[in-house]
């Protein structure tokens, strides 16, 4: 189960109902979470979150743009100069840190991303398209190779940086059978995957 990534009271009713309605979709799926339900948990009328956000598709593309948001601060919290191995692995966790403290958000990416139903907004698209800016800016400052194209560059640094979350529940599950099976002894601690792609 999700929770609301709701911590903060003094946060505007504005960002409290794109919130719940992150965190709501992310649990049920855009089709079945009402906006009189998510304005019943904000503390709003319907009329408020329409004055904001007017429909549903517009308060998706606030939720979607807030998911492009969380990745652009993180990648910002890294400097783009310096050995260019160690620029990439920083960002990468950048990011997998940014997803480990918004489970929201990671339960977000898998329902839309994985779901062609879910996904009626652009989130995809948004998404590559700050990878490629990212590339290009990684490019000019001579850490990411011009060599390659910037396209299978792009597309690199996004399995690497989101790769994970798609692939963790099939591993997880894996290592819950195969613990299961072996009963040699105490169960080692279940690993966290890693997803390597070629970034230079």
């Amino acid at each position: 189960m999700t929770g609301s990534p709701i911590d903060d009271k003094d946060l505007t009713a504005k960002a409290r109902i794109r919130n719940i309605a992150l965190a709501r979709y992310a649990q049920h799926g855009e089709d079945r979470v009402s906006m009189r339900a998510i304005a019943a948990e904000a503390g709003v009328t319907v009329g408020l979150v329409q004055h904001h956000f007017g429909n549903k598709e517009g308060l998706r593309e606030a939720v979607e743009q807030h998911i492009v948001d969380y990745h652009v601060r993180a990648l910002a919290t890294v400097p783009t100069d310096g050995d260019p191995g160690e620029v990439a692995r920083r960002r990468d966790q950048a990011v997998h840190r940014m997803l480990d403290t918004h489970p929201a958000v990671v339960d977000y990416l898998r329902r839309v991303l994985l779901d062609p139903s879910e996904g009626r907004g652009r989130l995809l698209a948004r998404l590559t398209e700050l990878s490629r800016s990212e590339v290009a800016k990684l490019r000019a400052a001579g850490v990411a190779s011009p060599d390659r194209a910037e396209a299978e560059q792009t597309v690199s640094l996004m399995v690497q940086q989101l790769g994970r979350l798609f692939l963790q529940p099939m591993v997880d599950a894996m290592w819950d059978q195969l613990a299961t099976d072996d009963d040699s002894g105490p169960p080692p601690r279940k690993p966290r995957l890693r997803v390597r792609a070629e970034t230079d």
